[in-house]
């Protein structure tokens, strides 16, 4: 547990609480089909905006995490079970919920062969076949840089593929252990090399303490290097006590600063700002990077 002193969140950084018709319908459709969102299990600020839009991002391969980042509220452990029924379920929920574009993420499971891969690929497939215009976006762990995992995926045909690398090299032994910048870079880089067509896509956190140049140097690496076509940034919030502190509050000036540097080294697009996450506005980015509206 984090025994830093806790700084008090700046005036401009406020979420309301849940609420609403759309917030409660959206519970109960996820209830009834035994689904997890990471939107819940990582204890989203945004959770209370996206509900009330119909939106919710699924996580899949259950709700307990074989990782422990210094980041994330999602329970840690060893999963006992692996639910194949899954996908279909979540293909259900997208259609019952009426979305034009689903976004899917899941926990680590590393004590899986092929870390969760196929499940990945099958609820994409399930997600195709019961909603053929709805656009897909999944949000996948490192598979420890297997390329017959990331291929896997990729043959499911998502719209958008997306792996957080969430934060600079030099803090990952902090925020992200287990896990490698360089080896999230290739992964990404191995998107285009596999599936040139797939939108690439990856995000970071900022206030854990990086530096400006850092960040910038990030991300260069991300735009030069793996040639990632949309990047998310986003403010650090502690879920709890026992998570790592947060550093700073970066100022939403500074964030739009960032949005622009970011599409001068060539992204096709930036979301940038506090409350920014992975899958925050997603739908809206379907068009900017693909070229046509979200298939309806």
């Amino acid at each position: 547990m984090s025994t830093a002193t806790r700084i008090s969140r700046p005036e401009w950084l406020k979420v309301r609480l849940p609420s609403g018709d759309n917030y409660f319908r959206l519970k109960g459709i996820l209830r009834g089909l035994s689904l997890n969102t990471v939107c819940e299990e990582a204890r989203c600020p945004n959770v209370a905006e996206c509900w009330g839009q119909g939106t919710a991002t699924f996580m899949i391969l259950g709700d307990v995490c074989t990782r422990a980042c210094g980041f994330c509220a999602v329970k840690t452990g060893l999963p006992q079970y692996l639910d194949r029924e899954e996908p279909a379920r979540v293909a259900e929920a997208v259609s019952v919920m009426g979305l034009s574009h689903a976004v899917v993420t899941s926990v680590n499971r590393d004590e899986l062969g092929d870390g969760g891969a196929s499940i990945f690929a099958a609820t994409i497939e399930a997600i195709r076949s019961r909603c053929p215009e709805t656009t897909i976006e999944v949000l996948i762990p490192d598979f420890k840089g297997s390329r017959e995992s990331l291929e896997t995926v990729l043959a499911a045909g998502p719209d958008i593929l997306n792996h957080n690398v969430e934060t600079v090299p030099r803090l990952y032994k902090r925020v992200r252990p287990g896990a490698n910048f360089a080896q999230s870079v290739e992964l990404l880089r191995r998107v285009k090399e596999i599936a040139p067509g797939t939108v690439s896509k990856t995000g970071m956190m900022l206030g854990l303490g990086e530096s400006a140049p850092e960040v910038e140097s990030a991300m260069r690496e991300l735009a030069s290097d793996a040639a990632v076509d949309v990047l998310t940034l986003g403010q650090y919030l502690q879920p709890t006590p026992a998570h790592l502190p947060v550093v700073r509050f970066v100022h939403p000036d500074e964030f739009r600063d960032l949005a622009r540097r970011g599409m001068a080294m060539g992204y096709r697009h930036v979301e940038a700002g506090p409350l920014v996450r992975s899958s925050y506005h997603a739908a809206n980015q379907v068009p900017v990077v693909s070229g046509h509206p979200p298939r309806r």
